[in-house]
């Protein structure tokens, strides 16, 4: 049995409870560890005996005082790299900012104890092996639960932003939107809303992908903040921007300027049309 096997058997059992010998026939039967874990819940003939057990709190301090600061009462930069490393993820990679909502991230690399134990918990996991599969499980959410998608996207801008002030830096929210924006485009959770209603009278998800805002368009923007030179995003801006992009058509000809959008938007709405007319 090679390395990766055995890897993905350790997660099966710390996740589901199985046994070795389950965790085995199911991995080998499903080769993707996500797939094994809800067969191995689904499948009425081979499902488990006992819902597996509660994450363990003790496990959890435990783990935090690994990465801790040792000068410190929580978890630093220097924690959260040796943590990326030992989950296998880029700290850059935009689970973890799902990861930040969840843990409840006073800042930028950051967690408390009481942030760390609750979150994890809440997550379903105590120990690195069950982590990485809730990693994937949070990835997953993230691109495909709007409502999720705009709790994150939310509590980006909270979290990162610098004590004392009320705007993102502009790098930063720029990074954030490079990274979020893709991942909730190919999930589904950014789908392009239509102005038309359904009979309750709310609004519409479109199943024609090409209606709406395209993984070039972000690109648009952040070039487009470039050349405006700004230093900081608002968060009236930053929350609006959402709702934007998942309104607006692709060819922004169905923009209200007489709403009550940013003034920024506005701008950039001229731009992307000017873009959009000379064939971008």
């Amino acid at each position: 049995m090679d390395k990766q096997t055995e890897e993905k058997i350790a997660q099966f059992c710390a996740v589901t409870g199985a046994s070795t010998r389950d965790a085995k026939k199911f991995i080998e039967k499903y080769k993707r560890l996500e797939i094994a874990i809800d067969a191995y819940y689904n499948e009425p003939m081979m499902s488990r005996q006992q819902p597996p057990p509660a994450p363990s709190t003790s496990k959890l301090n435990q783990l935090f005082d690994q990465y801790k600061d040792p000068d410190g009462e929580d978890i630093t930069v220097d924690g959260t790299i040796k943590l990326c490393e030992d989950l296998g993820v880029d700290p850059e990679d935009v689970v973890l900012l799902a990861v930040a909502f969840e843990l409840k991230s006073p800042g930028m690399g950051e967690w408390t104890r009481k942030g760390w134990v609750d979150g994890w918990k809440a997550v379903g996991c105590d120990a690195l092996p069950t982590m990485k599969t809730g990693l994937l499980r949070l990835r997953d959410r993230l691109g495909s639960d709007a409502t999720y998608f705009q709790q994150v996207y939310n509590y980006a801008f909270e979290f990162t932003r610098a004590p004392g002030q009320r705007s993102l830096g502009i790098d930063m929210a720029q990074g954030f939107w490079a990274i979020l924006l893709p991942h909730g485009l190919q999930g589904g959770a950014l789908s392009h809303i239509t102005t038309h209603q359904d009979g309750d009278g709310d609004d519409r998800m479109s199943g024609d992908e090409e209606e709406g805002w395209q993984d070039e368009h972000t690109q648009w923007w952040i070039e487009f903040l470039e050349e405006k030179k700004l230093k900081g995003v608002s968060k009236d801006v930053w929350q609006m921007f959402l709702e934007f992009v998942r309104t607006i058509d692709s060819k922004f000809e169905k923009y209200d300027a007489e709403a009550a959008w940013p003034s920024t938007i506005d701008d950039f709405v001229e731009y992307a049309k000017n873009r959009v007319a000379v064939g971008h």
